[in-house]
Parts: C-alpha cells; structure tokens; sequence
C-alpha cells in the first residue's frame, strides 16, 4: 500500500530536515524535489539548456557537487519558473509518490500540484527573517563569506518569484497542516508533523474499516 506525505514550504522553513525525520520515522522513502531543480539550475550555470537538462536528468545528478551553494540555489529558483522544465520533472516525482510502502515528498507544489491526492499534506513555514538567520549560520558555518542583509533580501527576493510564478505557485494546499518554525526547535517541529500524519493515517485507515 503507498501512503504519500507532501510537505512544501518556501526555503530554510525546515521542510528538509521534517521531511526527512518523518520519512524514517514512517519507514518510508525521501524525496527532496528541490534537488531536482538544482541539478537542473546547476547544468544551466554549466550552460546547458534549462528545459534539455531537465528533460535529460537522472537520478545520478542529484549527487553532483555544490548543489547546496547559494548560486545554484538562484539558478533553481530561475529555472522552476520555466513551464516545460516544471513539466518535465512531474512524471519523476509522481513516480516516486507512489512507490510501494509509501514516500515522502518536499518542495514547493507537492500538495497542490504534484500529488494533490497525497494522503498526508503538510506546509512548513517560518518568518522571512528567521529563516535568513538560519540560512546565514549555515553559511557561515561552511566557511561561505556572506552578510546577514544580502541573505535576508535574497530570501525575499525569492520568496515573490516563487509565490507569483505562473505556473504552480508556491502555497498551501488547502487541506495542508500549517506547521511555523519560527519558534520551534527541530524536535518539535518534528512531533508535530508526525502527529499530524498519524492523524491522517488513523482517519484513512477509519474510513477504510
């Protein structure tokens, strides 16, 4: 039986570190879909074509080097907006989705677009500035010369293109669980998305008896 968890949020919400704690937690796959727009960004800085390397992408260009630095970071954020690359990444994740004993998925359209059937939907938040904050000590700690006010106005800066895209915004499902980490440490956070799934989980397997 699958059982898809979709957890979106805008970038350094924590989406990746809950996704991940909650996909052990449930014994089931991980999916960080993010990862799939930064290779594609990632070739394009290498001067590929966006839509030919999305359309190309295997599961081997989600392990390339640098993926995380901040520049393929913008390249990603560039290259979601592009309709056909969007469309050429959903079969993959869909696949995914559905894989036997179920998965966990994180992006940014996963609950309203991607699997808008999921059975779990989560939306991982957090104030602007806080997650500036996090993104800056991350940095800092990787030995990446950056200020915290260039950071904060980057997270802005792509916060406005992904929510006004045409084509998939980011926002949450309607049905999603909004979970805000401004003033939540990871442990919470994590208690409550997998108090959320298993809410989720006992109310299918109601229906289902």
């Amino acid at each position: 039986m699958s059982f898809t968890i979709a957890i979106d949020g805008p970038a350094a919400a924590g989406k990746g570190t809950i996704s991940k704690a909650v996909a052990a937690h449930f014994g089931v796959g991980h999916l960080d879909t993010g990862l799939l727009y930064r290779a594609v960004g990632r070739r394009m800085l290498d001067g590929v074509e966006p839509i030919e390397a999305a359309q190309a992408l295997v599961a081997e260009d989600l392990e390339a080097e640098g993926l995380r630095s901040p520049e393929v970071a913008q390249a990603a954020s560039k290259v979601a907006v592009i309709p056909e690359v969007r469309a050429a990444l959903v079969d993959f994740q869909r696949a995914y989705a559905r894989r036997s004993g179920g998965a966990v998925l994180d992006g940014r359209d996963i609950g309203t677009v991607i699997c808008p059937e999921a059975e779990a939907k989560l939306f991982v938040t957090a104030s602007a500035e806080v997650r500036a904050r996090r993104r800056f000590d991350e940095l800092q700690a990787a030995g990446v010369e950056v200020d915290y006010d260039t950071v904060l106005a980057e997270t802005r800066e792509r916060d406005a293109r992904d929510a006004s895209r045409a084509d998939a915004p980011l926002r949450p499902a309607e049905d999603a669980v909004i979970i805000d980490t401004s003033e939540l440490d990871i442990a919470a956070a994590v208690a409550r998305a997998v108090a959320a799934v298993d809410l989720r989980r006992a109310i299918i397997q109601g229906d289902g008896e």
